[in-house]
């Protein structure tokens, strides 16, 4: 499988001619969703989806179908059975992609903000995209999109998060607020000038791809 980055939290996930795209929010190109076979959302944020824009994308590819929570899925309507609702637990099948969700609730931003609800995607059992949370999903992950960056979290946080989910790889994800000075700082942490964590560390610019 071939990872690619697409700006902010939105990555595609390929194999063959099977691409899979992850959250294609506000601060990413539209073309991501060009050629897509299938679409996970995390969460309702628009830096994570817009609905008029994946309506629209539904629209122009009738066998183009949305996998994501239950107020996501409201949002988006019905949609001749296209989208579909999951939740915590739940293994399916998108695809050919196996991809188990994990997951309930968005990290807190403030007390007296409403929390929304957040699933994350384990995709082939290989990629943990989590979304706006700290879900450890329980069960081994090759490689995670860790996020970088938010109003939500804080530096320790990150590496905690790193720590708990121990994976082979971790990918920054969420970045899209941070200039190339916050970069810098937070790679550090993560990486040689930080308090260590088990899992090694990388981020891919937006249109950069890797192997899996």
């Amino acid at each position: 499988m071939e990872l690619t980055k697409h700006g902010h939290a939105c990555v595609a996930i390929s194999d063959g001619d099977r691409r899979l795209v992850i959250d294609p929010g506000a601060f990413t190109d539209p073309a991501v969703l060009d050629g897509a076979s299938a679409v996970l959302v995390t969460h309702e944020h628009v830096d994570h989806v817009q609905p008029d824009r994946l309506r629209a994308a539904m629209d122009a590819d009738p066998a183009l179908e949305v996998w994501t929570n239950r107020s996501v899925a409201e949002q988006l309507g019905g949609a001749a059975g296209r989208v579909h609702a999951v939740g915590d637990g739940d293994a399916v099948t998108v695809a050919g992609f196996d991809v188990q969700v994990h997951g309930e609730w968005h990290e807190v931003i403030h007390p007296e903000l409403p929390r929304v609800h957040n699933v994350g995607f384990l995709v082939g059992g290989l990629v943990f995209h989590p979304g706006d949370a700290f879900t450890v999903p329980g069960t081994p992950v090759a490689t995670l999109l860790v996020p970088l960056h938010a109003p939500w979290c804080k530096a320790s946080e990150v590496i905690d998060y790193v720590r708990a989910v121990d994976a082979d790889q971790a990918w920054a994800l969420h970045d899209g607020l941070l200039n190339d000075t916050g970069l810098g700082l937070m790679g550090g942490l993560l990486g040689e000038r930080g308090p260590g964590t088990p899992t090694p560390y990388g981020r891919l610019t937006p249109g950069e791809s890797v192997e899996l």
